[in-house]
C-alpha cells in the first residue's frame, strides 16, 4: 500500500498550511481596506501632451454574473473634455442595458448608443452635450456588438449568438433592418457563404463572435469575424465575399480582432475609390495585443504598420484626421491617442473594461474625412508605445511575470498560452481593487485548502 513519506496531519504541518494560506491571502485583505472610497467609479486624465481636438466619447462594457450586475464595474458612457476631464457619465441601467459596445457620432452632432439588456438590443440616440436620450428602439436580438446608421431609417447590424436550437442551425449574420417599417431589408448569413461549422466558436453559442460592421462606399459591408480571425468585404447586392483579411486560426495574421476601421488610401488613387484594387483596414489584434494596419495591393494584403507594446486586450483602433491613433486598451483600462510613431500624446483611465471611443468632431471612425493611411504620411513600419506613465509602465502583472520566468524554455509556449488566456479571462473575474499578483495568490490558496481538504477527508474515510 502507498504510504506517503511523512503525515501531512500532524499538528505542525496543519500549522504551517495554514500560515501558508494565510500569507497568500492577506495581501488581497489589505489591498481591500486601503482601496480608496469609490475609486472605481471615478475617471481620470492620464498624459495629456496636447488636447484633443473635441469631446471624445467612450462606452465602459459593464460586467454581470449570472444575471446580475455588478456595482463596481457597471455599463456606462463617458463623455471626456480635450483635457480629459468628465462632462457626463450616462449609467447604462438607468435603460436597463447590461452591456454598452459601439458608439458612433451621427451628422446631427449627437451619438447612437448601441447595449444590450437580456434578450433584447437597445439602440438610442444621446444628446452628446448632456448625456440625455432622445429616442430608444428595441430589437429581440440577443446579442450585438455593432450597429450603424446607414441612412435616415435604416441600420446596418451584426447580429451574433443568434443560435436556433429548433432548426439546429446558427443564424448569426448582418441585416439592414428599416426603422420606419420594422423589417428587415437584406440579410447575409454566415453558414451560407463558407463558414465551417467546426470553425470559430462553439456553433451552438457564440460561433462567429461577429463583433463590427461598416458600410463602404455604400456598395460593400465590412464585417470582423472576431471568433474566424478575420475581417471580410461582402459585395451588397450579390452576397459574394470579394475581399478577406486573416483566417481561422492564422494567427499570426489577426488574433480575435476587434473594430477594424477600412480606411481608403489618397496616395495615388483616383475616385471613386476601388478596394478590390486598393484598400487598407487599420484595427486592433486583440489577442496579439498589438495594433495593425494592412494594405492590399497587387492582390495580397501587406502589414504597413504595427504598433506594439504594453497593451492588454486592446479593442478598438481608429485613425484620426490628424494623422494620429485613438485606442482603446481594454484590460489597462484607458483611452490612448497616438502618433504616427507611437507616442501617447493623450490619456485617459476608466476604472473598468472600456470598449469602444469616438471623438466627436471626426465623425462616425472618421468617416467622411481624408484619414490618411501610414503609407500616405510615410511612416510605414513597426514602432513601440511610448511615454508610458510610470503606474502602467512599472505594473508587472502575474501573467507577465510568469511569461519571462519560462521565457526560452520547453514550456515557453504552452506557458505564454495560459498566460495570455490568463489575462484575458481573469480580470473579468476579481474586484477592481485586486491585482493581478492578489488574485493569482488567492486562487493558489484556493487549491492548496481544497487539497488539504481532500487529503483529510480521504484519511478519514481510510
Amino acid at each position: 500500500m502507498f504510504n506517503l513519506p511523512f503525515k501531512l496531519t500532524s499538528k505542525p504541518l496543519r500549522y504551517l498550511i495554514f500560515i501558508i494560506i494565510l500569507l497568500l491571502i492577506i495581501p488581497s485583505f489589505f489591498s481591500f481596506i486601503n482601496q480608496e472610497t469609490n475609486s472605481f467609479s471615478e475617471f481620470s486624465p492620464g498624459i495629456i501632451e496636447e488636447p484633443a481636438d473635441g469631446i471624445t466619447i467612450v462606452s465602459i462594457q459593464g460586467f454581470h454574473f449570472e444575471g446580475k450586475d455588478s456595482i463596481k464595474k457597471p455599463a456606462r458612457l463617458v463623455a471626456f473634455d480635450p483635457v480629459g476631464n468628465v462632462l457626463w457619465v450616462h449609467n447604462g441601467s438607468s435603460v436597463g442595458a447590461r452591456w454598452f459596445y459601439d458608439v458612433d457620432p451621427l451628422p446631427n452632432g449627437n451619438i447612437l448608443v448601441l447595449a444590450t439588456a437580456p434578450d433584447e438590443t437597445l439602440i438610442y440616440e444621446l444628446n452628446a452635450n448632456e448625456g440625455i436620450i432622445n429616442w430608444i428602439h428595441k430589437l429581440p436580438f440577443v446579442d450585438t456588438h455593432d450597429v450603424d446608421l446607414i441612412s435616415k431609417d435604416q441600420l446596418l447590424i451584426a447580429n451574433m449568438r443568434n443560435y436556433n436550437p429548433s432548426t439546429n442551425l446558427n443564424d448569426d449574420r448582418l441585416l439592414i433592418y428599416n426603422l420606419t417599417t420594422q423589417s428587415v431589408e437584406w440579410e447575409w448569413l454566415f453558414r451560407d457563404h463558407g463558414f465551417k461549422k467546426s470553425g470559430g466558436g462553439r456553433y451552438s453559442d457564440d460561433w462567429t463572435h461577429v463583433n463590427d460592421v461598416d458600410l463602404i462606399h455604400d456598395k460593400y459591408v465590412m464585417a470582423s469575424v472576431r471568433n474566424f480571425d478575420q475581417v471580410i468585404l461582402i459585395d451588397i447586392s450579390t452576397k459574394d465575399i470579394v475581399l478577406t483579411l486573416g483566417s481561422d486560426g492564422d494567427h499570426n495574421t489577426l488574433s480575435e480582432q476587434h473594430n477594424p476601421q477600412y480606411i481608403p488610401s489618397t496616395n495615388g488613387n483616383q475616385y471613386p475609390y476601388d478596394p478590390l484594387i486598393a484598400a487598407t483596414i487599420l484595427t486592433a489584434d486583440s489577442e496579439n495585443d498589438r495594433i495593425v494596419e494592412y494594405e492590399y495591393r497587387e492582390n495580397e494584403w501587406h502589414l504597413t504598420w504595427e504598433l506594439v507594446g504594453n497593451f492588454s486586450w486592446p479593442r478598438d483602433a481608429d485613425r484620426l484626421p490628424n494623422g494620429n491613433t485613438l485606442i482603446v486598451d481594454s484590460l489597462n483600462h484607458r483611452v490612448i491617442e497616438v502618433t504616427p510613431y507611437g507616442k501617447i500624446i493623450w490619456e485617459v483611465h476608466s476604472p473598468w473594461g472600456p470598449y469602444d471611443a469616438e471623438r466627436i468632431s471626426s465623425g462616425d471612425e472618421g468617416h467622411g474625412y481624408s484619414i490618411q493611411t501610414s503609407h500616405d504620411m510615410g511612416v510605414s513600419g513597426r514602432y513601440q508605445l511610448q511615454g508610458e506613465n510610470s503606474k502602467i509602465e512599472n505594473d508587472i502583472s502575474f501573467e507577465q511575470s510568469l511569461s519571462k520566468f519560462f521565457d526560452e524554455t520547453p514550456l515557453e509556449q504552452p506557458v505564454n498560452a495560459f498566460s495570455t488566456r490568463w489575462s484575458h479571462v481573469a480580470p473579468w473575474i476579481y474586484p477592481v481593487w485586486m491585482s493581478s499578483w492578489d488574485f493569482a495568490r488567492s486562487v493558489l490558496a484556493i487549491i492548496i485548502l481544497l487539497i488539504w481538504i481532500s487529503i483529510e477527508t480521504f484519511r478519514r474515510i481510510k
